[in-house]
């Protein structure tokens, strides 16, 4: 049991805004007890985001219990939660895990300067700054953007495209809305490919032509989820037969892929419990073909050397020939149009091979990644011709 304190007012603590998500047990002076709610018509349940306020130079100590019964309660051993006095900079609060304790048990401690303070699972990335980046990036000399449908809540499903060439390069992110790390590498990535001055933009403006979908699961983000869509779907068990009704974001992006066909394509993530950056390939289709593996992991191995944030030592298992599942995009677009097709995962943690104390894995590192694995495509390219 949490002691009451009486010596001072009880702190607020909010979560209806976007990309909210916590449920309120308890609340005694600075202290919390708090539940983490399921996504909308779905098990899922791993994804926090909320404000407190009314606890400046108070020493917070916030418990999100019955963490087992989460998604992945192996992602919260080692973890540290995200907070933020400013929304701008993304630092670590001092966090612990006790998987005994009242069904598994997060205890953040943080002292604010500030009368208002936010803590997340991972730095949000709001559906308001989404369309900024979009509006921005649209902007930009050579950019168009184009809807490639509606979601179930009436969003819009935003893809840019831009560039001269005749590859077929698809960057895609956050059909996991609780990865917000994936935005983060997409505006790193835009930022890229946008900028007229970059030599590595020039270049492979010259020989691909992109489309890029900063964010598949519109209402997925706003609503605060960490996998699921507005009715429960992970939108990446949905490749193989997407629907209007379950998976409108997955039938529109696969059809427009079908209509300019996909020679590259990445699929950015996050990952709850690998403390490390790492590529998952397609190994397993029924098409694999040692060629086509080939490219895949030849632009792995240029990753690798081109930036220490990025290793191939931890990672997911690889599948038995003919096992894939088809349901999940990159072997979906792997098997149907002979692309080299990747999954990128970040962490939500840290990169144990090069820690951040501070700030852990971060918005600022996705953004540096995506401009080495920018550099990378294009030596790749090189590689290829």
């Amino acid at each position: 049991m949490i002691a009451p304190d009486t010596t001072s007012p009880a702190i607020r603590i909010d979560s209806q805004f976007d990309s909210g998500n916590i449920e309120i047990l308890e609340i005694d002076g600075a202290t919390a007890r708090l539940a983490v709610p399921h996504d909308h018509m779905s098990e899922f349940r791993q994804w926090f985001h909320f404000r407190v306020s009314g606890a400046a130079g108070r020493e917070l100590v916030l418990k999100i219990v019955d963490l087992e019964s989460s998604a992945y309660p192996q992602g919260w051993p080692g973890y540290r939660a995200c907070v933020s006095e400013d929304r701008d900079f993304w630092g670590r609060a001092d966090t612990s895990y006790d998987k005994a304790t009242e069904g598994g048990t997060l205890t953040i401690r943080y002292t604010p300067a500030s009368d208002i303070v936010w803590f997340a699972y991972f730095a949000p990335y709001s559906m308001e700054r989404h369309h900024d980046l979009v509006s921005e990036a649209a902007a930009s000399e050579g950019v168009s953007c184009r809807t490639l449908g509606t979601t179930l809540d009436g969003q819009p499903l935003d893809c840019l495209e831009f560039g001269d060439g005749e590859t077929q390069v698809w960057l895609y992110a956050r059909q996991h809305p609780g990865e917000s790390m994936a935005e983060w590498w997409m505006e790193g990535a835009l930022e890229c490919l946008t900028d007229p001055t970059d030599p590595v933009a020039r270049a492979l403006r010259q020989r691909c032509a992109f489309h890029v979908v900063p964010n598949c699961n519109p209402d997925g983000s706003r609503r605060g989820h960490l996998r699921t869509n507005a009715v429960g779907s992970n939108l990446n068990r949905e490749w193989d037969t997407p629907t209007s009704e379950k998976s409108p974001e997955v039938l529109a992006i696969r059809g427009a892929m079908d209509a300019t066909g996909v020679d590259f394509a990445m699929d950015v993530h996050g990952d709850e419990a690998i403390p490390a950056v790492f590529l998952a390939g397609f190994e397993g289709i029924p098409s694999w073909t040692d060629a086509q593996g080939e490219k895949f992991y030849r632009y792995r191995s240029i990753l690798e050397r081109r930036t220490p944030d990025f290793q191939t030592a931890k990672g997911y298992p690889v599948s038995k020939p003919g096992t894939a599942n088809l349901s999940m995009s990159t072997n979906q677009v792997a098997e149907r149009f002979g692309a080299c097709a990747m999954t990128l995962e970040m962490p939500f943690k840290d990169n144990d091979d090069l820690p951040d104390p501070e700030q852990g894995w971060s918005p600022e590192r996705c953004k540096m990644l995506a401009r080495d694995c920018m550099a990378s495509l294009l030596e790749w390219l090189d590689a290829s011709s």
